[in-house]
């Protein structure tokens, strides 16, 4: 399943890696195309959606 969010408050390469590894928590084999410069996240994981979006909130992220 690919799943694709708008992160507001992304704003470097770090905030990519924080996000990417609040992901990965949740599904190891994920993977995770993220654009600070656009806000988006591409994730192609096998979990459910809201599971991916509590992670990245729990990492300090707003997802919209």
């Amino acid at each position: 399943m690919t799943i694709e969010l708008n992160i507001p408050n992304m704003a470097c390469a770090a905030c990519c890696e924080t996000i990417t590894k609040a992901v990965m928590k949740i599904d190891p084999t994920a993977t995770v195309q993220a654009n600070p410069k656009t806000k988006q996240v591409k994730i192609e994981t096998q979990a459910a959606q809201t599971a991916i979006e509590s992670a990245i909130t729990a990492a300090g992220y707003q997802v919209s």
